[in-house]
Parts: C-alpha cells; structure tokens; sequence
C-alpha cells in the first residue's frame, strides 16, 4: 500500500459542476453504528454551530468506506470525520474561510479570494444542478488511527489552511517525519480510492464517490447524488401515509 501518491489538478470548477446527475435516491446512513471505523465527527466537537454530532453518508458510501478499512493493516483503523453536512455549517465554513483570507492577504481580489478559499472548503450551494459535495451524502473526511485511537501524523491538521494539506504535497520531501507522514498518507490515498473514491487533491482527507466531484475525477458518464438531507420524522410518516393511500 506504499504506493505514491501522484500529482493531481484541481478540477476545473465550472465543467465539474455541468456535470449532470442523475439522482438514485440512495439513503443517507449512520456511521456510528458501524464497529469497523472510528467516529468523530469534528465540527460537532469543535462547537461548530448547526453541525450535527453524526456523519452521515450514502448507504454506498458506506460500504466503500468499510472496504477501505478492510484494507488497513490490523493494528490501525479508518477514522471519518464528516459526512453529509448542513448548508448552514457549509455556509458558515466558507465565509470564515473568506474572512480570514481577505484580512491575511489584502492583496488579493475578491475573485482571487474566493478562489483560493475553494481549495480547503466549497462554496455553499443549494443549487440543484451544482450542489455543495458534502451535501450529497457522497464526500467524506476521513483520517488513520492506531487501534487504540491515536491519531497518525498526516503531515498537516485536519482543515489547517497550509500548502501541505495538499495531498501530494509530502511526496518529494526528504525530512524523516515528512516521509513517515508521506507513508500514512500513502496508505490511506491508496486505501480510499481502491475502495472506489477519488480524492481532492488539495485535501488529503477529502474523498468523493457518486458526486459531481467523483464523476470529473473518475471520467464517470454523470454523477449519481445531489442534494439530500437524513429523513425527518415529519417526511418519513407522510412517505408512509402517501403509500398507504396509493395502496388502498
């Protein structure tokens, strides 16, 4: 699994998002019910407001997820971060984002701005044709842990807003925690897209499966999830009534 990583592009943001989608209602799944991975999801515990103390993921991006700690060696454990994820969280990360940018480098036009936060978080969007990827169900942050739940050294934080995030960007390093975080990376890149997903190649805990975002980066004829949302009660009953109904 100590494959290298190869350079990515970024993806050309306006021909991702013509990517067309074809929804297949796939359902939206708990993963803190599954043994087999670690579970934290991080803007809950950060205090984020309006994130949510679940991830959420497509039933398909479940199973991929499993399939990619099956692949980890024993003694460690895939660890998810987030999932599907609220607007109002997407709306709040990315206007911080924007914020901080803007008084750091003030240099920097608004388009360029917006431009360079896109490459840690998203712009919001609800916009059927062109929905913000985590929320679809079909992206997830995900990190390694040792099985007593020791986080690995990935060579960066978790959305630290530093040129290392990039995925690939220990790849030609030669300082000895450089290399060891490179590997973690490795293996976890490695791991992540043979289960199916792609990765985005300025997040190296970033992946994609069924979203616009997986389809430009895997050449899929279209994307299979847009916007969704879990299930509340209120639509769950009347799903129910309205197939009593058409029963009877």
């Amino acid at each position: 699994m100590n494959i290298p990583i190869p350079e990515q592009k970024m993806p050309d943001w306006d021909i991702y998002q013509s990517t067309s989608i074809i929804e297949n209602y796939d359902p939206l799944v708990p993963v803190s019910i599954s043994k087999k991975m670690g579970i934290y999801p991080a803007y809950f515990k950060m205090g984020v407001a309006n994130a949510i103390p679940e991830c959420h993921v497509r039933s398909q991006v479940l199973e991929r997820l499993l399939r990619a700690a099956s692949l980890l060696p024993d003694n460690l454990q895939l660890v998810v971060l987030d999932g599907w994820r609220p607007f109002a969280v997407q709306q709040y990360l990315f206007d911080t984002l924007v914020n901080l940018i803007s008084h750091a480098n003030k240099a920097l036009s608004p388009d360029e701005v917006n431009l360079e936060a896109r490459n840690l978080v998203s712009p919001p969007s609800t916009d059927p044709k062109a929905p913000s990827p985590h929320l679809t169900g079909g992206s997830v942050d995900v990190t390694l842990a040792d099985i007593d739940g020791r986080l690995l050294d990935m060579g960066s934080l978790f959305d630290e807003a530093s040129p290392r995030s990039w995925t690939y960007a220990l790849e030609k390093s030669l300082k000895q925690d450089d290399i060891s975080a490179r590997d973690n990376r490795r293996l976890l890149f490695n791991a992540m897209t043979q289960a199916g997903f792609s990765n985005l190649p300025s997040e190296w805990w970033h992946y994609d499966f069924g979203n616009q975002l997986w389809a430009y980066n895997t050449h899929a004829s279209g994307a299979i999830y847009g916007a969704t949302r879990p299930l509340s009660i209120e639509k769950l009953w009347l799903q129910q009534l309205n197939r009593y109904a058409q029963a009877g």
